[in-house]
């Protein structure tokens, strides 16, 4: 696991990389490659997974010469893919040295035959042509910037901010105050684009064009297969999965919380494992039904872990506040981020370098409260759901107000729209002014592309949040905390014969009697106790309900009406005084929502400090003389 920086006309030095000199503490390495329509840069930090040797070192050409590669991630099946290229002698056993060469030889639509987790940008010498890739469900970020005849890209936005003038888009930012994250291909920049997961990017140095295309492939199904044979291929697959994902020549642990999904990543873990894995939870001193120590520690001792666990308070929930803003460079409405961030440092001071994770198991089998509402609708009447729509304001239970909100809808888009909403229309254009008109665009192009006659809406809303939502909230920040710490993040369950799978299934093997995961749990209780696969969910959330109650939550509210810099200049700060207000008087919860004003106004102020960078010593050189090199072109 890696980070990397490229450019097409654009001036890049060692101090540029740096900036994500965390993503890659073991070796770093910057290539300049001149041709007759401009110079190619490509720079790499590595942290070192597979073959620790110099023979992964990057950036790295393939065995003819022509391609050159810059890649971050794990391909788990890499060893299969050598196997078709078996006149090949390779240097050594890293997965980079097999992507390269592979891509070489069946070109870079070959990208959908990968397994595994990566973000690559490959510079065809022959073609001049740069390609960039994405993989399947978005578990690595890429971002990329064009301006007139360049390009830059990187495994994070800082890099880019100091290669073009960062400007804030009121419209995206509209778009995140609507889904609580700015879906890809948008940032809060408009100058700033992040790949679709599943996608390939290419840029034409000889004409400056530019193409995307899908390597995405529609799901299949309903299939047609008895349940007793479906949790048999279920499980064998996610032994499968998980086993793969060990793949690593460093100490390999698990992020355990109290639930089902780690236990069971957990579990097959351990069995491949010599000696006892280390597993970690987080939780906090407060008392919450949010915490999951407890049960965490007792899955340890079933499995046999060597369990490692820390507990935050609310200062130090706060403490991290603003740094892990920082750290994401996308502001999110999910309050997870502190304690993943908690987590990750514990790991870190452990020397562990590699995590699996239970992550990526609602979304493709129906963990989540909307999809069972999203079978309401045509269940029950939309007319119901519009006779009750007045009186939302008297609704506190969250999952109620979002299906009376919702269900009405006719529209697919507009529903599933609403069922995401965080801040509604009005909302919106009361904060900032301007109304949020993209979000329907980017659910309507997954879901058309996505699109298979056969399914229901329910299993069509999950496949979109597999690619939309779980990438660029929960894997969005599980890769920045984690790489902050130099700390490569695995997710077993978006293994892509595990999801195939899945996603061919019927919708009753998923959801059934009210309750999703079905053939997940039926499964787990072959090999896991009852309590343990049968444990109420309590997600990985935080007590921010009852933190912004009160003196604290009275605090952040003045921080933000008393704000001088951008945050008072976009946002009606009497408007988010009303919200606050709402939520300090019981009114409804509204934590996500002040979560992500608060996460907006730190993220505001980190823009404001790198503004100030830009103004002197290195970035601003940087900057200038980029300008001048585009002023010369």
């Amino acid at each position: 696991m890696c980070g990397l920086i490229g450019s097409v006309n654009v001036p890049l030095d060692i101090d540029v990389l740096r900036v994500i000199s965390h993503r890659g503490p073991d070796s770093e390495d910057l290539v300049h490659v001149s041709s007759e329509f401009g110079v190619v840069c490509f720079g790499h930090v590595r942290l070192a997974i597979q073959d620790l040797s110099p023979a992964g070192h990057q950036p790295m050409f393939s065995s003819c010469g022509r391609y050159l590669i810059i890649y971050n991630g794990e391909i788990y099946n890499h060893a299969e893919l050598r196997g078709r290229l078996p006149d090949l002698r390779f240097k050594g056993h890293s997965d980079t040295e097999t992507v390269v060469n592979y891509l070489a030889r069946f070109g870079i639509e070959s990208v959908k035959d990968f397994n595994g987790i990566f973000a690559l940008a490959v510079f065809d010498l022959e073609a001049a042509k740069v390609h960039l890739a994405r993989d399947r469900y978005g578990v690595k970020p890429l971002y990329y910037s064009l301006s007139d005849k360049a390009l830059s890209f990187a495994s994070e936005i800082r890099p880019l901010n100091l290669l073009n003038a960062p400007i804030i888009d009121k419209q995206n930012l509209a778009t995140l105050l609507k889904l609580r994250f700015a879906p890809a291909p948008l940032t809060i920049f408009n100058n700033v684009e992040k790949l679709r997961p599943g996608h390939i990017f290419t840029y034409d140095l000889c004409t400056s064009g530019t193409r995307a295309q899908s390597f995405v492939c529609k799901p299949k199904g309903p299939i047609s297969i008895a349940m007793d044979q479906a949790i048999d291929d279920y499980g064998r697959l996610f032994e499968q999965a998980v086993k793969r994902q060990l793949l690593a020549d460093v100490e390999v642990g698990v992020l355990l919380s109290g639930g089902i999904d780690s236990a069971l990543v957990a579990f097959f873990a351990q069995k491949y494992s010599a000696k006892p894995i280390k597993t970690f939870t987080v939780g906090f001193l407060d008392e919450d039904d949010s915490d999951e120590t407890e049960d965490a520690r007792q899955t340890s001792r079933i499995l046999g872990t060597e369990h490692h666990e820390i507990r935050i308070s609310r200062d130090e929930f706060e403490d991290a506040f603003g740094r892990c803003v920082e750290i994401v460079e996308e502001p999110l409405g999910t309050t997870s981020i502190i304690p993943m961030y908690y987590l990750n440092k514990r790991v870190a001071e452990l020397g562990v370098s590699v995590v699996l994770t239970g992550q990526g198991a609602d979304e493709p089998l129906g963990g989540y409260n909307r999809y069972r509402g999203e079978m309401l609708y045509g269940a029950i009447p939309p007319f119901v759901f519009k006779f009750f729509s007045p009186f939302l304001s008297l609704v506190k239970n969250e999952s109620l107000f979002r299906a009376i909100y919702a269900l009405g809808e006719k529209d697919i888009t507009e529903r599933w729209k609403k069922i995401y909403t965080l801040f509604n229309d009005r909302s919106i254009y009361d904060l900032i002014g301007v109304c949020d008109v993209e979000s329907g665009q980017v659910v309507d192009y997954w879901r058309n592309l996505l699109y298979n006659e056969g399914r229901d809406s329910v299993s069509a809303m999950m496949s979109n949040d597999v690619r939309m939502n779980l990438s660029d909230d929960l894997l969005l920040y599980t890769d920045k905390i984690s790489m902050h710490f130099s700390i490569e993040a695995r997710v077993p369950m978006l293994d892509n014969d595990l999801v195939d799978f899945v996603e061919s299934l019927p919708l009753d093997f998923k959801i059934r009697n009210g309750a999703g995961k079905y053939i997940h749990k039926k499964f787990a209780e072959s090999v896991l106790p009852p309590d343990i696969v049968h444990r109420k969910k309590k997600g990985f959330k935080s007590p921010t309900e009852k933190w912004f109650m009160g003196e604290r939550g009275e605090e952040y509210k003045k921080m933000l009406q008393k704000s001088q810099g951008i945050f008072s200049k976009i946002f009606n700060v009497e408007e988010v005084s009303r919200i606050f207000d709402s939520h300090l008087r019981g009114k409804r919860n509204l934590e996500k929502q002040l979560f992500l004003l608060v996460s907006i106004f730190y993220w505001m102020q980190s823009i404001e400090k790198s503004k100030v960078q830009l103004s002197s010593g290195l970035s601003r050189e940087l900057y200038n003389r980029n300008e001048a090199k585009r002023a010369e072109d």
